[in-house]
């Protein structure tokens, strides 16, 4: 076989590594901006692809589509209360630098099991914070798309709009459009 040369070897490398980060690159997060990063500096890397974003690949069953915060204090924590191994009080390799161990802080989790941890934990006001630029808005269409056919993902999709205040201005945009529309109706029907 022969040997490829170090130009072939490094443009492979950049073409690969442009593969790598242009699904991060193309993924927007619930509010249609660019999706942030999930981890970062002094945490442990996170995302199924292990690039810091919460973005997925074909073979991501799972859609690991939400950013929490494993470190805040509200509500229960996401390992127990899904009852999972407590791998969100665990260190691994570091965002930045994969040759030290960090601990989990931001964590790309999976919507599906997003949606029980909601369920289990008694409600969106006992979860732990979530970083919405860091959410994947696939998640939004993935639960507005299902959310008539399970009150789970109803009230994971109510959580995600109400703590990330998505929609919240065109509804209340719309609540004052109809308040109008009933004022004018009301005038002319004294008229």
């Amino acid at each position: 076989m022969a040997q490829r040369s170090p130009l072939l070897l490094a443009l492979i490398a950049i073409v690969a590594a442009a593969y790598a980060i242009a699904p991060a690159a193309a993924a927007v997060n619930v509010y249609g901006d660019t999706l942030q990063r999930c981890s970062g500096n002094g945490q442990a890397l996170t995302g199924f692809t292990r690039n810091g974003h919460c973005v997925d690949q074909n073979d991501d069953a799972g859609s690991h589509h939400i950013c929490i915060d494993m470190a805040s204090t509200t509500g229960g924590n996401f390992c127990t209360v899904t009852q999972q191994p407590n791998w969100c009080s665990s260190s691994m390799p570091c965002d930045g630098d994969t040759s030290r161990q960090c601990p989990v802080k931001h964590w790309c989790v999976c919507q599906w099991a997003f949606a029980a941890y909601i369920e289990k934990a008694g409600g969106c006001d006992k979860i732990q914070n979530i970083v919405c630029p860091a959410i994947n808005k696939v998640a939004l269409t993935a639960y507005e798309e299902a959310a008539s056919g399970s009150d789970r993902i109803a009230n994971a999709l109510a959580c995600l709009k109400s703590k990330c205040n998505v929609g919240v201005a065109s509804e209340i945009a719309e609540a004052q459009l109809l308040k109008e529309l009933l004022l004018q109706q009301q005038q002319h029907q004294k008229n």
